[in-house]
């Protein structure tokens, strides 16, 4: 039986498909002859796709981190009418659910392992397009001060890490973790309202 010919974009999102499977296990340094072995496809198919090994990180870049990012979420944050823990639980219950992958986090940390500039760049917009805005939230509905980004990067640090605990060092952590982001979320506004 033939082999039924791929469209072109269909070859494409397979071929990044396989990348983000063989980058989730093998990091970044892995050798693209290997990828494209498992993609099925020759390295020169590859590399007709994506021109380089940079151009393929890049695409996996912007499917696992930036694609999952939701705009909506930061109208929803910004909705005064809702006490500010609900719309941080929300917030952090989307973006939980967004991040918690297998795929997500071993390619995060793989990343961060080899000094690669794709987390310093996420980073960078997490702070810069999620956590500023969470922050002028708080400060607006505590009336007094607003968090710094140090206080920022505690509260998602501490939430990130249940996935960290899940998909990095596998170890046991609550099938909804809606309960433990709320207790986090609960705390930081106690603290942070006590140390006004």
């Amino acid at each position: 039986m033939a082999r039924r010919r791929l469209d072109p974009a269909t070859r494409r999102e397979k071929i990044l498909d396989a990348a983000v499977a063989y980058f989730a296990e093998v990091g970044f340094d892995g050798p693209t002859r290997d990828l494209a072995a498992r993609a099925g496809v020759t390295q020169a198919l590859l590399y007709r796709y994506f021109p380089s090994k940079q151009a393929l990180v890049e695409a996996v870049f912007e499917r696992v981190y930036l694609g999952r990012l939701d705009p909506r979420w930061l109208v929803e944050v910004r909705d005064r009418s809702l006490p500010i823990e609900t719309r941080l639980s929300r917030f952090y219950g989307a973006y939980t659910r967004a991040i918690f992958t297998y795929e997500w986090m071993r390619i995060f940390m793989w990343a961060g392992l080899s000094g690669d500039a794709l987390n310093r760049r996420y980073l960078e917009h997490v702070g810069d397009s999620l956590l500023a805005p969470l922050a002028e939230e708080i400060g607006a509905a505590d009336g007094r001060r607003r968090p710094g980004p140090e206080d920022m990067w505690n509260l998602h640090g501490s939430i990130v890490y249940l996935g960290i605990r899940r998909f990095i060092y596998r170890l046991p952590t609550p099938d909804d973790v809606g309960p433990v982001i709320e207790g986090a979320i609960g705390r930081f506004l106690a603290g942070f309202r006590h140390g006004a």
